[in-house]
């Protein structure tokens, strides 16, 4: 018996890898969104509303800056990887109750991008877009230059797996982890805050975790 719990407190690394790749790789290829239902080895759903992704390679995936702005940019991964980093360590809570405590997320503070960039007068919000064609959040601007609010590269101490947002997503510890939109591609800085996909559906522009969908969790940051 402890020959055997030895072995499997060995295997279970691998094991937990060989599910999440197992996950990931049936989710890519699930229009119906079914195996958002099944939690992986690390505590995470996954999810699309786009009945397919393409991946994106470091070689040519790109981040686009545009808007109000005086100086528009797009990113490559290795330029964001180049530029300082931030890690954070925080629960994730989903809107519909799962919760994954302690999970490191790192990358490039959304305030450093925005600076770069140079954000005009009468800007109020961001608007993200997604490589998947389907996804879009928002974020006011003051809540875009929080401190807790990355461009993330890094999730769970790796880089951001395809299957979870990757190669870069929208980290907003503070909210609900719909408002951390994953394959972003696109930063435009607006006049107004324009609702984003689960928002057009029903759910809260501003969604505070535990203040906000008429829920009470426990606050993530």
């Amino acid at each position: 018996m402890l020959g055997f719990g030895a072995a499997a407190v060995v295997a279970a690394p691998a094991l937990q890898r060989m599910m999440e790749s197992g996950l990931g790789a049936v989710a890519d290829k699930d229009p119906t969104g079914l195996t958002g239902l099944l939690p992986n080895g690390g505590g995470f759903r996954y999810y699309s509303v786009a009945s397919s992704v393409p991946r994106k390679s470091a070689a040519d995936y790109r981040l686009k800056i545009d808007g109000l702005v005086d100086r528009p940019a797009t990113y490559s991964l290795d330029r964001l990887r180049a530029l300082p980093q931030t890690r954070l360590v925080r629960d994730v809570q989903c809107v519909t109750g799962w919760r994954v405590p302690e999970t490191p997320f790192e990358g490039v503070r959304l305030s450093t991008l925005l600076d770069a960039a140079g954000v005009r007068p009468g800007a109020k919000a961001i608007r993200f877009t997604c490589f998947d064609g389907t996804y879009s959040e928002s974020l006011t601007l003051d809540q875009a230059r929080r401190p807790d609010v990355l461009v993330a590269l890094r999730m769970q101490d790796k880089p951001v797996a395809h299957s979870h947002g990757g190669p870069v997503r929208l980290y907003v510890a503070p909210m609900y982890f719909y408002k951390s939109a994953k394959w972003l591609s696109g930063i435009t800085v607006t006049d107004s805050v324009k609702p984003g996909y689960w928002e057009e559906l029903g759910y809260d522009v501003d969604a505070w975790v535990g203040r906000s969908n008429g829920r009470d969790d426990d606050p993530t940051g």
